[in-house]
C-alpha cells in the first residue's frame, strides 16, 4: 500500500498526503509547499509517507 501512496505522492503530493494522515496539519503543509513549488512538496509527502505509521 506504501507503493500506492508513494506513487501519489510524485504525481500529487497532497494525495499522498492525504491518504496517509487525513486532512491535517501534514496536509496543508504540503498544499502549501506544492503551491511554492512541485519539488519541495513531493519531498515532504515522501518524507511524511516514510515516518508516519498507518493504524487501521
Amino acid at each position: 500500500m506504501d507503493l500506492i501512496r508513494i506513487i501519489a505522492a510524485i504525481l500529487l503530493p497532497p494525495l499522498g498526503v492525504f491518504l496517509q494522515v487525513g486532512i491535517g496539519k501534514h496536509f496543508w503543509i504540503n498544499i502549501l509547499l506544492t503551491i511554492l513549488g512541485y519539488i519541495p512538496g513531493i519531498v515532504h509527502a515522501i518524507w511524511i509517507i516514510a515516518r508516519t505509521p498507518r493504524y487501521a
